[in-house]
C-alpha cells in the first residue's frame, strides 16, 4: 500500500550526545575527516548503509543503541572534542578578521545568489559545474571567514536521478525530498510560526515561501521553498525541482530566487540580527531580479527615483557570467515579464518599462521581443567577470553590443579564474600522507611536493595505484548496479568482476553532456579507440560519466552511443559509462583517475573545473586549451589537445581534434605511464605527477579565487556602495544619477572636430614624444565632464589598434561655444608599425570603468 503522506521523525538524543545534533546540522562535516571519523565510528555498517548521511544516521540509530554510547566514556569525550573542535572553527578570527583589522572598509556582510549549490551529496541541490562552483565558494568563504550568506532555492526533488534503459537510454527519476531528513533548519519567527516570504503573480495570485537555512561551516545558506500550505497547488511546485518545467515555470523561479531572495535577507538579518548585506553577488543570471528587487527598496524605503536607486544597487553588486554561448543565457517573453512587474503588481515609483529595458536586447542582433537575464544582470552589476582568463575574453566579445564604440578589450567584464574546494576533493590519504611527510608551508606554496626525500617515488606511485584501485572497486558496484536496473540477471553478469584494471592507464571523462562538451569525441575512430584500449602492452582504460538535461534529446543520443559502445564484449572490460554522476562518484572517480580527458569546442568551455580537482589528486590534464586549462597548461603538467581553429565543417573539426587526441594517447601519454625503471616505477611519469601537485595545487584552490573575489570585486563593490550611500539620503547616488542624466542627455552635441600632432622628424624613434592637439565640442557639458584621451599602440596593415595604451590629455585653451583644445605627450617607448587616436568619454569618480556610461566620441 503507497502512504498519502510521509515525514521523518527526528531522534531524541540522550543528553550526553546531544551534541552530535549540531556536528550532523554544520555541513562542515562533509570536508572535515575527523567529524566524519566521529560518525562512522558510531556504528560503521550503518554508516555506510546511509550513504555516510550523519543526520540519517542519527535518525536510524535504535534507542538501546543511543544508550550504549551515552554510556561510553570514550565516545562522549570524542562528541564534546569534536563539538570543540567545531567552536573553534566558528568563531576563532580566520583571514579575512586578519584583513579586517588592517583594512575596515572590507564588507561587514556579501549576499551571493546562485540557482544551484553543491555542497554535499546529502543536499541534492545541484546538477553541474555552476552548482559545484558555489558550493566551493561557499566552502572556502568559510574556511577563510569571509562573511558571505548564501541564498538558493530548495528543490523538492532537486535535480534528477539518472538510470539507463536496455539500449542504453538515458531515464529520470525524481525521487521526493523531505527537508525534514536532510541537514537543514526552518527559519521561525519568535512566536515559533515558520517564517514566510511572500510575491505577487498576476491573477492575484501570491507565491508564499519558507525559509530553510544550510549551515555551511560559518556560513547560513538560505534556501526557499514553495511547497508550503499557503500556496495554491500550482504555486507549490515552484520550487519542485531544479531546471524543470516551462518558460513560465523557470520565471516564477527566478522571480523567487532574486526578488524572494532579497526579502529572505531581510527576514534573517531580522531574526538573527545579522548585518545586511552591503555587496550582492549573483552567481550567473538566473537571480538577477534581486537588483530589481532592492531598486524597489530603495524607491519606497527611502524616497530615491528610479534612476538614483539604480545607481546604489549598481555599485554594490558583483555579476559573475558563466555562460560561453548566447543559447546558454536565460531569455523570456518580454510580454510575460511585463505581466510579473506591470498592472497590480506594478510598485510605485518602478515602472515596468524600465524593468522591462533592463533586460532588453536592443543592440545588433538582439530581439526586441526577449528578455535577457544575463544583459540584466550586466546593467546592474557594476562589477562583472568571467570565470577564467580565456572566458573574460569570450564574454566581453559576446557581450560588446551593450557597450557600443568601445573594443572589446575595453568592454567592462573583468576575469576570475575558478578554484576548487581542496577539503572536498582531494582523497584523504593523499592530504594525510602530505600532513604527515610536509610542513605548513610546503603544502600551502607546493614545493614540498618535489622533495623525493619527504614523499619516496615508491610511495606516491603505490599511493596512486591504492586510489586507481579504489575506483576500480566502485566502478564495477556501480556498473553491477547499472545493469541490474537495466535489466540484466546476476547470471548475466559475471564479467564485471574483470571490468577496469587498478594496474592500467586510467583516463575519465565526467561532465554535462550538451552537444559542445562532444562526449562522443573518443569516438570519432571506433577502431582507433578499440585498439587504444586493448593494446596489448600498454592498455587504456576510460571512466565515464555524465547526464543530459531531461529536455535534451540530442545529448540524451550521444550518452547512448557511448553506451553502446561500452556494451560491447571486446571493450567493455575496458570502458564503462557510470550512471548518476554526483559528489559521492566524483569523490572517488578524480582521485582514481591517472589522466583527465576534456575535449570541448574551444572556447566554449567557460572554466571547466573537474581536471583542477583531478589535478589536486596527482592527475595529468589531458585537454583542448580552453578555460582554466588555456591560462595554466605549462607542457609539463598534462598535454594540450591541437585545435583546428578555423575549420568551418564541424565533421572535419571533430575528426582533426579526435585525430590529435588518440596520437597523443598513443604516442605521448601511454608510453610516458608504462615507461619503468627497474623497480617499476614511470620516473618521468612521476616527475609530472610531482609537478602538477606542486605548481597547480596553489593555483586551483577556491581558497585563492575567493580572495581575489574578496580583493578585486568585493572590496571595490563596498567602497562603491558606501560612497553613493553616504551618511544620509544616497546623496552620492543622487548626484551621479543626475550627472549621468545630464551627459546623456548633452552628449549629442560632443564631438573631436580636429588633431593635430608634431614634436617628432620625418624618421621617428623610440624615445621621441609625439606632442598630440585635440580641439574638441562639448556644447553644454564643462571639462571636468569628460577626460580627452589619446589611444595609441601598434597597428595592424588594416591601421587597427592592437593592444592600445590610453593616456588622457590635459585642458589647454579654452574657446567660445563650448569648445576646448586639449594637448598632451605620447612617449615613443616600441619601434615597429604605430598608431593613435583620439576620444572623448565622460569621466566621474563614480564611474567604475570608462566604458560604464556606454557613450564616447571618437576622431575621424
Amino acid at each position: 500500500m503507497r502512504a498519502i503522506r510521509r515525514f521523518t521523525v527526528r531522534t531524541s538524543l540522550p543528553a550526553e550526545l546531544a551534541d552530535l545534533d549540531e556536528l550532523a546540522h554544520n555541513l562542515r562535516w562533509s570536508w572535515h575527516a575527523p567529524t566524519r571519523d566521529l560518525f562512522a565510528r558510531i556504528d560503521p555498517a550503518l554508516w555506510s548503509e546511509v550513504g555516510e548521511d550523519p543526520v540519517a544516521l542519527l535518525g536510524a540509530l535504535r534507542p538501546e543503541r543511543l544508550a550504549e554510547l551515552a554510556a561510553d566514556p570514550d565516545v562522549v569525550a570524542a562528541v564534546r572534542a569534536a563539538t570543540a573542535d567545531l567552536h573553534e572553527y566558528l568563531e576563532a578570527p580566520r583571514w579575512y578578521q586578519q584583513r579586517q583589522a588592517a583594512d575596515p572598509s572590507l564588507p561587514a556582510a556579501i549576499a551571493y545568489f546562485s540557482p544551484e549549490f553543491g555542497i554535499t551529496a546529502v543536499l541534492p541541490q545541484y546538477s553541474g559545474g555552476l552548482g559545484i562552483l558555489a558550493g566551493d565558494h561557499l566552502k572556502s568563504a568559510s574556511d577563510l571567514g569571509v562573511p558571505i550568506v548564501g541564498v538558493g532555492l530548495l528543490y523538492g526533488a532537486g535535480y534528477f536521478k539518472q538510470s539507463l534503459t536496455r539500449d542504453g537510454w538515458q531515464v529520470e527519476t525524481y525521487p521526493l525530498l523531505d527537508p525534514d531528513g536532510m541537514p537543514l533548519t526552518l527559519v521561525r519567527e519568535q512566536d515559533g510560526t515558520p517564517a514566510v516570504v511572500s510575491i505577487g503573480l498576476p491573477g492575484d495570485r501570491t507565491l508564499h515561501a519558507h525559509v530553510w537555512t544550510a549551515t555551511v561551516g560559518r556560513v547560513p545558506l538560505l534556501l526557499l521553498d514553495s511547497d508550503v500550505p499557503e500556496n495554491d497547488e500550482a504555486a507549490r511546485k515552484v520550487t519542485d525541482r531544479l531546471y524543470g518545467g516551462g518558460g513560465e515555470h523557470r520565471l516564477q523561479q527566478e522571480l523567487l530566487l532574486g526578488v524572494g531572495g532579497v526579502r529572505a535577507l531581510r527576514v534573517w538579518s531580522r531574526l538573527t540580527g545579522a548585518p545586511e548585506p552591503e555587496v550582492y553577488h549573483t552567481n550567473e543570471g538566473h537571480a538577477g531580479f534581486l537588483g530589481v528587487e532592492r531598486i524597489r527598496e530603495l524607491v519606497t524605503g527611502a524616497g530615491l527615483g528610479f534612476d538614483e536607486a539604480l545607481e546604489a544597487v549598481r555599485a554594490a553588486t558583483v555579476f559573475t557570467t558563466h555562460t560561453p554561448v548566447p543559447a546558454g543565457i536565460d531569455r523570456f517573453q518580454a510580454s510575460l515579464v511585463q505581466q510579473y512587474f506591470g498592472g497590480a503588481n506594478a510598485a510605485a515609483g518602478v515602472p515596468v518599462e524600465r524593468v522591462l529595458a533592463l533586460g532588453a536586447e536592443d543592440y545588433p542582433g538582439g530581439d526586441p521581443l526577449m528578455f535577457n537575464m544575463a544583459v540584466m544582470g550586466l546593467r546592474l552589476g557594476g562589477r562583472a567577470n568571467g570565470v577564467s582568463v580565456l572566458h573574460g575574453e569570450v564574454s566581453r566579445d559576446m557581450f560588446s553590443g551593450l557597450w557600443p564604440g568601445f573594443d572589446d578589450v575595453e568592454v567592462p567584464i573583468s576575469s576570475v579564474t575558478n578554484g576548487v574546494h581542496a577539503p572536498t576533493w582531494v582523497d584523504r590519504r593523499l592530504s594525510d600522507l602530505a600532513a604527515e611527510r610536509l610542513t605548513g608551508d610546503e603544502i600551502t606554496s607546493g614545493s614540498g611536493w618535489l622533495r623525493t626525500d619527504a614523499i619516496r617515488d615508491a610511495e606516491l606511485w603505490e599511493l596512486r595505484r591504492t586510489l586507481r584501485a579504489q575506483l576500480v572497486a566502485d566502478a564495477r558496484r556501480r556498473v553491477r548496479w547499472s545493469w541490474a536496473r537495466r535489466g540484466a540477471s546476476p547470471a548475466e553478469l559475471g564479467w564485471v568482476d574483470d571490468v577496469l584494471s587498478p594496474d592500467v592507464l586510467t583516463i575519465g571523462f565526467a561532465r554535462r553532456v550538451p552537444t559542445y562538451k562532444r562526449l562522443t569525441l573518443m569516438l570519432r575512430d571506433p577502431e582507433r579507440l578499440r585498439a587504444l584500449l586493448t593494446h596489448p602492452e600498454r592498455p587504456v582504460q576510460l571512466v565515464i560519466a555524465g547526464k543530459s538535461h531531461p529536455a535534451d534529446d540530442q545529448g540524451k543520443r550521444l550518452i547512448q552511443q557511448l553506451v553502446r559502445f561500452a556494451d560491447d564484449a571486446g571493450v567493455r572490460h575496458r570502458i564503462v559509462f557510470l550512471p548518476n554522476y554526483d559528489i559521492a562518484m566524483a569523490q572517488t572517480l578524480y582521485p582514481g583517475c591517472d589522466v583527465w580527458l576534456n575535449n570541448p569546442l574551444r572556447p566554449l568551455e567557460a572554466c571547466g573545473t573537474s581536471g583542477m580537482k583531478a589535478a589536486l589528486n596527482g592527475g595529468l590534464n589531458l585537454s583542448i586549451l580552453d578555460g582554466w586549462w588555456d591560462e595554466w597548461f605549462d607542457g609539463e603538467n598534462g598535454w594540450a589537445i591541437p585545435t583546428a581553429d578555423g575549420v568551418e565543417d564541424p565533421d572535419r573539426r571533430d575528426d582533426l581534434e579526435a585525430a590529435a587526441l588518440y596520437d597523443l594517447i598513443e604516442h605521448q601519454v601511454a608510453p610516458r605511464f608504462y615507461d619503468r625503471d627497474e623497480r617499476g616505477l614511470p620516473l618521468r611519469w612521476l616527475e609530472m605527477v610531482r609537478h602538477t601537485l606542486a605548481t597547480l595545487g596553489p593555483k586551483v584552490q577556491a581558497t585563492r579565487m575567493v580572495a581575489d573575489y574578496v580583493a578585486r570585486l568585493y572590496a571595490p563593490a563596498a567602497t562603491a556602495g558606501r560612497a553613493l550611500a553616504g551618511d544620509t539620503g544616497y546623496t552620492g547616488a543622487r548626484e551621479l544619477a543626475a550627472w549621468k542624466g545630464r551627459v546623456r542627455s548633452g552628449w549629442q552635441h560632443v564631438r573631436v572636430d580636429h588633431v593635430e600632432s608634431g614634436g617628432v622628424g620625418e624618421v621617428p624613434q623610440v624615445g621621441d614624444a609625439l606632442r598630440v592637439k585635440a580641439y574638441v565640442t562639448l556644447g553644454d557639458l564643462a571639462p571636468d565632464d569628460v577626460e580627452v584621451q589619446v589611444v595609441h599602440g601598434r597597428v595592424t596593415e588594416a591601421d587597427e589598434l592592437h593592444g592600445f595604451s590610453v593616456d588622457p590629455l590635459a585642458l589647454a585653451e579654452t574657446y567660445e561655444a563650448g569648445r576646448y583644445a586639449f594637448a598632451g605627450d605620447v612617449l615613443l617607448d616600441a619601434s615597429g608599425p604605430f598608431g593613435y587616436s583620439v576620444r572623448v568619454v565622460p569621466r566621474h569618480d563614480g564611474l567604475a570603468s570608462v566604458a560604464e556610461v556606454g557613450l564616447v566620441a571618437n576622431a575621424g
